[in-house]
């Protein structure tokens, strides 16, 4: 008659019926108030009203303790208790959700007014993580609902192992996982945790990717080949994934088409090309940090240039080897290698040099380079004249003493 609105009061009547324990009543009650979203797959766990209804409920459940008289066990029991818990969890969760009628009631409300997220998030509260992905594949949630409700609490609270686990037990190939997978790596990728990623990564037998991730644990952050000398296990790495997917490639050449749609595809010529990169930076990486232990190297820059850059950061690599060896033949082979492999201009980096060579007043060096570059058997007619005209042109901008 006063015109309100009667929701805040039928909702407070299905609150009282519940605190009563009189469930069938409360239903009937909140059924005039509560609404289900618009949106199902909304990234929030619906009205304040039915959050308040399941907080309620949980809050009334008792929790199923487990036993704590194995603080003192062995190693070896500890380990197998470890190796067990993901089908314990999954049995206790299943007795614990179908035997206990207010966590019944939770689940009424929830797929009668909550979104996916919510339901997931309840699953996932309670240790339900296997309903919580059936959940997420039968409904074909975004990935975005993936991500918040399930892989974001699973890796903070150390459970992704238990998590890859049931997602392989679901689905064997994970190919129904794909698209979540992948979200999943952009969103550890913007994070900057690539630690974690790396570890996806290898669960999905993505290797391009990991091996690209290996590349980054390689290069970042490195001020020196000193650094990057302590690094190369990552390199191993990069070379084993590489290895790995071409094997896996020729064996699935003799079928109709590769079954993995969503890891990172790449030609066999490709890879084996990446392989020969890999190689030749072990090399490079190898003779630099030689050189920097005992005190050849002068060169200094802001940046490390390796051969996974562009191809200006490549030119970089051949004219630091050249120009940081006991004199410039020591290097020159590593060099000459990479001017091939990436098909570099040759006379730019030979000139680059040899204006290097004039600013550091190493004189027989330049007769030294122009005597590899002819002896490569692969010199242009003026790469001798165009690297005495660089250094000619570098004396003039020498200031006279």
């Amino acid at each position: 008659k006063s015109g309100l609105d009667p929701g805040g009061a039928w909702h407070a009547w299905g609150m009282a019926c519940l605190k009563a324990g009189n469930l069938s009543s409360a239903r009937e009650k909140f059924n005039r108030c509560l609404k289900p979203p618009m949106d199902l797959n909304q990234l929030n766990h619906g009205s304040r009203l039915v959050q308040d209804v399941i907080q309620y409920l949980e809050s009334t459940v008792k929790p199923i303790l487990i036993a704590d008289d194995d603080y003192f066990a062995t190693l070896r029991e500890l380990e197998a208790t470890l190796r067990t818990r993901s089908l314990s969890l999954e049995m206790m969760c299943e007795g614990k959700i179908q035997h206990n009628s207010y966590y019944q009631e939770c689940l009424f409300y929830l797929h009668s007014y909550g979104t996916n997220l919510a339901i997931i998030s309840f699953y996932m509260r309670h240790d339900c993580m296997r309903e919580a992905l059936l959940h997420l594949l039968n409904k074909e949630s975004p990935s975005e609902v993936f991500i918040e409700g399930i892989f974001i609490p699973s890796y903070e609270s150390g459970k992704l192992h238990m998590l890859e686990n049931l997602l392989e037990t679901i689905d064997p190939g994970l190919e129904s996982w794909g698209v979540y997978l992948i979200a999943a790596c952009k969103y550890l990728q913007r994070k900057n945790y690539y630690h974690i990623l790396y570890e996806l990564q290898q669960f999905m037998k993505d290797h391009v990717r990991a091996a690209m991730t290996c590349i980054r644990f390689f290069t970042h952050g490195a001020k020196s080949y000193t650094e990057l000398g302590d690094k190369q296990t990552w390199l191993l790495k990069i070379k084993d994934h590489l290895k790995v997917y071409l094997q896996e490639v020729s064996r699935s050449s003799g079928r109709k088409k590769m079954a993995f749609t969503f890891r990172k595809k790449m030609s066999a010529t490709d890879v084996s090309r990446h392989i020969s990169t890999v190689d030749l930076q072990m090399e490079v990486t190898k003779f630099l940090h030689r050189c920097e232990s005992s005190g050849t190297s002068q060169m200094t820059g802001s940046s490390l240039p390796t051969l996974f850059g562009n191809n200006n950061m490549k030119t970089d690599v051949a004219c630091k080897v050249m120009l940081e060896g006991k004199n410039i033949e020591e290097g020159f082979g590593i060099a000459f290698r990479v001017l091939q492999d990436f098909q570099l201009e040759a006379t730019e980096v030979y000139s680059k040099v040899a204006k290097q060579l004039v600013k550091q007043q190493k004189y027989s060096e330049i007769r030294q380079l122009l005597k590899c570059v002819n002896e490569s058997g692969v010199a242009a007619k003026n790469d001798g004249d165009n690297i005495i005209l660089n250094c000619l042109n570098e004396f003039k901008n020498i200031p006279a003493e």
